[in-house]
């Protein structure tokens, strides 16, 4: 490998008709600031001639095998010669040739530097309206809430830089568009220095529609975010809509409960009783997810002790038989009740204040026996061999790993180097 300070990365997928200027656009903003670096095309499965394209205009080329835009990052970050990548679209709407604040930010020590379109610009007809007011803000409101980065404003820009090395320790994994969220949200968790510069949008210079797709990948970045923060999403809405519904349970068994002139009776029970099944399920789901992101190597890493604790399937078949246990004594009771009456009428405000608690309890028991046996095989990963990662490159082909020239021939100096 090369030693070379920057590669800028471009995925690609059938993208003659801008290419050629994205390429041209990064080899002179890499002369203009005097670094050694490439511009590596990593190609998705083109057929319109955009490999060759790219090679005629100076670019290395390699092919990568998994489909998706994080499949094409993947495998152009595996292969990348420099020291720090700059990734960014080949459908010239991202300003290629100024990369200076991406190096300088990187250069500086920060781990990634994210472009940020708001701040630098997004030109009319650039950016379409559900992505610029809805999408955009929506999502990387939400990434801040819940991974904790106030300073990143622009959570999907596809312009940005970082230190490989880093960013390979983190394990990317996510093939598909999801992969712009995964990049940021590990990089967060690990305690990365992350950094932002303004950048400008354009409209992009291609006649057929993008490879995005506004409701199906807004829904992938969506459910990503989610799922990689159960403690906040999962965990704690379930804690809190369960504790509400038992001590709502609580209050309303033996009797109705008026706060000033509004009487909760039966209903209120009933909803009550529904709230704790709820919140048990959510809770049981946000563990569920965090035995799987720690048997798949999809989590942060760190440690949730009492909630791994808990999803051990021992400890879910104790509760689950404890809870079950008191529902079904419950439900005996009612029966000797109803069996003292003749099996005849009875007073529905008093024996559906024992019949809806018992028959809760005997569903929340029901759950957490299943949800035990659910986490132990979502666990047995820990415990199985690993399994090969697939190459994330193809075999090299003639013409593959050389340029048609090189761009820069400055060194970085041995006293930035980290």
């Amino acid at each position: 490998m090369t030693d070379l300070l920057v590669t800028v990365l471009l995925p690609c997928l059938n993208e003659a008709e801008t290419l050629a200027t994205c390429v041209d656009k990064a080899r002179r903003g890499l002369a203009e600031l005097g670094v050694p670096g490439e511009v590596l095309v990593s190609d998705n499965g083109s057929t319109d001639g955009s490999p060759e394209i790219a090679r005629a205009h100076g670019a290395r080329v390699i092919h990568a095998p998994i489909r998706g835009y994080g499949g094409a990052l993947m495998a152009g970050i595996e292969q990348a010669r420099g020291k720090y990548v700059i990734m960014g679209d080949a459908d010239d709407s991202y300003d290629l040739g100024n990369l200076g604040p991406f190096v300088e930010g990187l250069r500086q020590g920060h781990d990634v530097v994210m472009g940020n379109r708001f701040r630098g610009g997004i030109d009319p007809g650039a950016m379409p309206f559900l992505h610029r007011y809805l999408g955009n803000p929506v999502l990387s409101w939400l990434g801040r809430r819940l991974f904790g980065l106030p300073r990143v404003g622009d959570f999907h820009c596809g312009l940005r830089g970082f230190d490989r090395d880093r960013i390979q320790a983190l394990g990317l994994r996510m093939p598909g568009m999801e992969f712009a969220s995964e990049l940021v949200v590990r990089a967060a968790l690990a305690g990365y220095d992350i950094a932002e510069v303004p950048t400008r949008l354009r409209k992009d210079g291609r006649s057929r529609p993008p490879h995005l797709r506004t409701w199906r990948d807004g829904w992938r970045h969506l459910r990503f975010l989610l799922v990689f923060a159960p403690g906040k999403t999962l965990v704690a809405p379930g804690l809190l809509l369960g504790a509400l519904g038992l001590a709502a349970t609580a209050a309303l068994e033996t009797s109705p409960v008026s706060i000033g002139s509004v009487r909760f009776d039966l209903s209120a029970l009933l909803y009550a009783c529904l709230a704790v099944l709820v919140g048990l399920q959510l809770l049981l789901l946000g563990g569920c997810a965090t035995v799987f992101g720690q048997s798949s190597g999809l989590s942060d890493g760190r440690p949730r002790r009492a909630l791994t604790a808990f999803m051990r399937l021992e400890v879910l078949m104790l509760v689950g038989l404890l809870l079950a246990g008191a529902g079904l004594a419950g439900t005996a009771y009612a029966v000797s009740s109803w069996g003292a009456a003749g099996f005849g009428d009875l007073q529905p405000e008093r024996i559906l204040r024992i019949v809806m608690p018992s028959a809760t309890a005997i569903a929340a028991g029901t759950v957490c026996l299943f949800s035990g046996l659910l986490a132990s095989l979502l666990s047995r990963g820990e415990q199985a061999e690993a399994a090969p990662r697939p190459p994330l490159v193809a075999p090299r082909r003639p013409g593959d790993d050389e340029p048609a020239d090189r761009t820069g021939d400055v060194r970085e100096p041995a006293g930035r180097r980290r």
